[in-house]
């Protein structure tokens, strides 16, 4: 178990904390209202574990940066096919076409190509009907892709968020249930190398029972307003001007989310508040940068510079939030999960514990760190990261690319649950639209809806797989 709860009553707290059909809607414990939930049109699919692949054939949907890397991926498995490539742009198919034939110089010819029109996704899946779609495109444009991959008879595999409100997460949950698919949004930090290592430490009861997380995306990432026509900057710059809150939260939250078990058994996600700094750099910088008259300085940057959000579980653990891609400053993710007996932190990753550290330390005031870690790494690191990390090198941002993109592979061909369920995806993306609305308010507190419809309690937790 991820923590231990000899000290809780089970039972009591199955009873205090549930919160049947017939009371959604009604004050919740925090005497704030729960959000309403909308009817199941499926079965739910918190453990499901599709039919097994035996080859699994894929279409992608853009082909930038991103979609590049996970048909690299894709094809360099085996028993995989690339059967479709969808891009606005021809030059992104033709390069993601050639590096298909570079993994797989057997693979089947024939991959049907369609860019130009934003629509021709669509008549890509009719046309194909894929296995799994991959949809590494705007934000906004996540939820109908896939919505439509769903639709279409496929699982769908979607880049982070998995939605930009909550109405339409909770369209992707109809969707998923009732195809009964697989829909996963790919935190791909679930796979690196340290919060795998924490993952397997708390698990194992290392850290005793856990009590709070610190999770953040602090990426400066201003430099991305050079790609005007093109690229993440030319879309994603509108939502730092029309939108104030957290609007990146899933890379440091989906691993603390796992380490604390979130919607998987013992406890889930309870209430939200949410604080914007004022929006001063995107505008310093575009005036900077760019000529007066230039589309960037026409822009009203209403999205606050760092956003602090807090989430309060329902057996009151927390966990703070931080996202600025604005700010000069190192990239962090913060990765902190602290507990009874003591803390695992990142950046730099650092280890503390009641009675020390492997005989490295002797008592808990002074960190683990640098070279000294290298007796941790031997006790505790995750056996999915020693059976993948070689082969995974060079599949980008440092391995976790590869392992995340064997991971769904191997479940799909054996079938198995994913390592992340649909669910965790929902309540992880969450996190952007509920602190709009704090900020919007304030900082009230906003209450997650629960999406999974009450059945978090009775979903297994994610195994240390080896």
């Amino acid at each position: 178990m991820l923590f231990d709860m000899k000290k809780i009553n089970r039972r009591r707290f199955i009873q205090n904390t549930s919160l049947s059909t017939a009371a959604l809607g009604m004050v919740g414990l925090e005497g704030f209202t729960t959000p309403p939930v909308p009817s199941a049109e499926g079965v739910y699919l918190g453990d499901f574990a599709a039919a097994a692949l035996p080859t699994v054939r894929a279409a992608f949907i853009g082909l930038g940066h991103r979609g590049k890397g996970h048909v690299k991926n894709f094809s360099g498995l085996p028993n995989t096919e690339v059967v479709a490539l969808s891009d606005l742009y021809e030059d992104n198919v033709n390069r993601s076409e050639q590096l298909v034939f570079e993994q797989q110089p057997k693979h089947p010819k024939g991959i049907k190509k369609y860019f130009g029109a934003a629509t021709l996704w669509r008549k890509m899946l009719e046309e194909t009907q894929p296995d799994v779609v991959f949809i590494s495109t705007n934000w906004s444009n996540h939820a109908p892709m896939a919505i439509g991959a769903l639709e279409a008879n496929a699982h769908a595999f979607v880049e982070v968020p998995l939605a930009v409100t909550v109405d339409e997460l909770w369209a992707i949950v109809n969707a998923a249930e009732k195809a009964q698919k697989h829909c996963m949004m790919m935190e791909n930090v679930n796979y690196s190398r340290d919060e795998l290592l924490f993952l397997n430490m708390c698990r194992q009861g290392v850290l005793g029972d856990l009590l709070h997380g610190e999770a953040a995306y602090i990426h400066e990432l201003r430099w991305q307003m050079e790609e005007q026509e093109r690229g993440t900057g030319s879309w994603r710059t509108h939502h730092y001007s029309k939108r104030n809150g957290n609007l990146y939260p899933t890379h440091g939250l989906g691993p603390v989310a796992q380490y604390m078990n979130l919607a998987r058994g013992e406890d889930t996600f309870s209430s939200l508040v949410s604080f914007s700094t004022p929006a001063l750099g995107r505008k310093a910088y575009a005036e900077k940068n760019y000529p007066e008259g230039h589309k960037w300085n026409q822009l009203d940057f209403k999205g606050g510079d760092l956003n602090t959000s807090i989430v309060k579980t329902h057996l009151g653990r927390t966990i703070m939030i931080q996202w600025d891609e604005t700010s000069p400053r190192p990239y962090s993710r913060l990765n902190l999960i602290q507990g009874t007996k003591g803390a695992l932190a990142g950046f730099p990753t650092r280890v503390a514990l009641e009675g020390g550290v492997l005989g490295i330390t002797k008592d808990h005031h002074r960190w683990v760190e640098g070279e000294a870690l290298a007796a941790v790494y031997e006790k505790y690191d995750h056996p999915l990261y020693k059976r993948l990390n070689s082969q995974a090198k060079g599949s980008g941002h440092g391995g976790m690319d590869g392992i995340m993109m064997f991971r769904i592979v191997e479940c799909l061909h054996q079938g198995l649950p994913l390592d992340q369920n649909l669910y965790e995806g929902c309540f992880w993306s969450a996190v952007a639209p509920l602190s709009e609305a704090a900020v919007a308010q304030g900082g009230q507190v906003q209450a997650f809806p629960d999406f999974t419809r009450g059945h978090w309690k009775t979903t297994k937790p994610l195994e240390i797989i080896s």
